[in-house]
């Protein structure tokens, strides 16, 4: 047996798959149906104007040939002016987006472009996983940075130094949004540590009770210390076309393309021109799927009334197991499926991430059998 390279090793076990073969066994074990309300995977199709854009841009004869490396400058151009019209935030569209095969590559590609083996990635804590596969993918030194109650990080905990720093608002697990102020001490710390910064800002939209999407961008100093990803699959449901993008720092934008060049050969161009057609289409679909998530948010807080439920923005409530009460023993005995907190960092044991990215139906008859459980 010929040994594997030590990158390969050292990537951690990757969370969700481990999670969806846990879950997949014991609906397979038999017994009543399972409620699955861990997986975070869009339930809302994208809007038909879309699917219509893809299906006729497949459909000319010249769309099939390799699409620019770079990606297409009309797609580029929609993702600025969203940024204006929507976020307050003006981006060059020639040299402040990067096109990417999903959001979930940037998330490496940030890493390889910013930090070499043995630099400080900081992660916040509790995080989304794939974070760390950053870490292992890059020979980076993980400096957990814990989340405080309102899920603003405690800077005293962060280190003097580092290479870069991820930000995740609105929180996938946590399911908070940005707290006032967070992303000008964010910029702060970065000059002060001599650190490079990527928001994660896939759920950017999804934000609940009033509040607007909080770019990063839009503070200043941003631009000099970062990026943001932009996803395409929270805001209009099209999570497996796997198109988002790279915005802020045009030197971090070109890293990010000469490194694509090298290891992509571009997005399928219908892909993007449907991308096109999304940004630029009627934006009713947007505000949609919010209040759809929002809706569900509000059952889910009162089912769970004195869990300390919270949910700010994303498709996802996170909310403290009751003591005695694990996500395995939810599983087994009560065949609802969560997605465990300590999966997402130290700081998520005795916490469950649950997604309200489920059909309306699946949601009640889970959130009947918690409340039993917890009964």
């Amino acid at each position: 047996m010929r040994p594997r390279p030590h990158r390969l090793e050292r990537l951690p076990e990757q969370y969700f798959t481990r999670l969806l073969a846990r879950v997949a066994a014991t609906a397979a074990a038999g017994g009543e149906p399972l409620v699955d309300l861990g997986r975070g995977n869009p339930d809302i199709p994208p809007p038909p104007h879309v699917v219509e854009a893809l299906e006729l841009a497949a459909s000319r004869s010249d769309t099939h040939g390799y699409a620019p490396f770079a990606g297409l400058p009309a797609l580029k151009e929609a993702l600025a002016a969203r940024y204006r019209d929507v976020y307050g935030v003006e981006i060059d569209p020639a040299c402040e987006v990067a096109v990417l095969p999903g959001t979930k590559t940037g998330l490496i590609e940030f890493a390889q472009v910013t930090v070499e083996r043995g630099g400080a990635l900081v992660l916040p804590d509790p995080g989304y996983p794939d974070y760390r596969s950053a870490v292992a993918l890059t020979a980076a030194a993980h400096v957990p940075l814990p989340l405080l109650a309102d899920g603003r990080p405690d800077w005293d905990a962060a280190p003097a130094e580092a290479a870069a720093l991820y930000l995740n608002y609105p929180s996938n697990p946590t399911a908070a949004a940005a707290p006032e102020g967070v992303f000008a001490e964010a910029v702060e710390w970065a000059h002060h540590a001599g650190a490079w910064l990527l928001h994660d800002f896939a759920y950017g939209d999804l934000v609940f009770d009033g509040r607007r999407p909080a770019s990063f961008l839009a503070e200043d100093g941003a631009h000099d210390v970062g990026l943001e990803l932009f996803s395409m699959s929270k805001s209009y449901g099209m999570a497996g076309w796997r198109l988002g993008f790279a915005v802020g720092n045009a030197e971090l934008v070109a890293r990010i393309e000469d490194l694509q060049n090298h290891v992509f050969a571009g997005v399928f161009a219908p892909v993007q021109e449907a991308g096109v057609a999304a940004l630029t289409g009627p934006q009713e679909s947007v505000e949609e799927r919010r209040a759809i998530y929002e809706r569900r948010r509000d059952r889910v807080v009162a089912t769970l009334a004195g869990l300390d439920a919270r949910s700010e923005g994303t498709f996802f409530v996170w909310f403290r197991l009751p003591d005695g009460t694990s996500c395995e023993h939810l599983l087994e005995d009560h065949r609802v499926a969560l997605a465990p907190g300590e999966g997402f960092g130290d700081r998520g044991h005795g916490w469950a991430r649950l997604s309200l990215a489920v059909s309306d139906e699946t949601l009640d008859r889970g959130l009947q059998r918690l409340a039993a459980a917890f009964a």
